[in-house]
């Protein structure tokens, strides 16, 4: 696949060598956020890759030193200004996440998260949604949005279905980065390698998929997801309901107007 415009103005890069697919995250001056069209893009990406029989893997990497920091808080703010507070946007984007999210999830081929640095709010929940997750041993994850004022409820159906009750609950709760190694006793990434090793692992797992029978993966990649204890468009569709009406209550709107302004937030009921 390739793309017309230069580089430097795509949000999403796409590069496919062999049976292999690479979609890299391009906005690393805004360290990667999931913006309303980088979550349309990834999403015809993935759905498009799905059905090419020559693709037998897909790696999802980003440039710049965040792998995802997560949903652009400045394009969401800026639609409180709407008539509804922003309400039809958030629940446009939370939606179009879900659906995102979902579509690594339903997609036949494997989709290994390449992680090279930070991975916080939805972009832990783009790892942890990923079937496999090779990240190099300085990156950090985190699920920070209790400290803005806005539980990470998406994020929530992705990390609960990768690491266990109580670390998920550390980690949403607390707001805390964890590292590659602790992410990785979690659960939440295969392996956490040097700097130098990252594409010679990844290749590793590329490689190996490669030579699988790709029908056979599909029936049991979705047979994996298929028998998970709770349903994940309708996990998606609750947490998203929760997100929207989240985004819209008044801590959520203090905490991202701090984060925003670099300030520290004054909570409701520290008023």
């Amino acid at each position: 696949m390739n793309n017309a415009s230069t580089q430097s103005e795509q949000i999403l890069l796409v590069h496919t060598e062999g049976p292999v697919a690479t979609l890299t995250l391009n906005r690393p001056r805004q360290r990667n956020c999931l913006s309303e069209a980088l979550l349309g893009d990834i999403t015809s990406a993935i759905n498009s890759l799905g059905k090419d029989a020559a693709v037998k893997a897909i790696v999802i990497a980003a440039n710049g030193p965040a792998f995802s920091s997560g949903h652009d808080l400045k394009e969401l703010n800026a639609r409180r200004a709407d008539a509804d507070g922003g309400r039809d946007y958030f629940a446009h984007i939370m939606a179009l996440c879900s659906t995102m999210m979902q579509a690594i999830v339903t997609c036949p081929k494997p989709v290994i998260a390449k992680v090279q640095g930070l991975a916080t709010a939805a972009g832990c929940q783009l790892v942890a949604s990923c079937d496999l997750a090779i990240a190099v041993d300085t990156a950090q994850f985190a699920t920070p949005g209790v400290n803005i004022g806005l539980f990470c409820s998406t994020p929530m159906v992705a990390l609960s279905r990768n690491v266990p009750r109580k670390q998920a609950m550390e980690m949403l709760l607390l707001g805390d980065m964890i590292d590659a190694h602790q992410a990785e006793s979690w659960g939440l990434i295969n392996r956490a390698v040097p700097e130098d090793r990252l594409d010679e692992a990844v290749d590793g797992f590329t490689s190996t998929l490669a030579q699988k029978p790709g029908q056979t993966i599909a029936i049991g990649k979705a047979a994996f997801y298929a028998q998970l204890e709770m349903d994940l468009a309708s996990a998606y569709d609750f947490a998203s309901d929760v997100m929207v009406r989240n985004m819209l209550a008044a801590d959520a709107v203090e905490g991202i107007g701090a984060f925003l302004e670099k300030r520290d937030p004054v909570w409701q009921d520290q008023t």
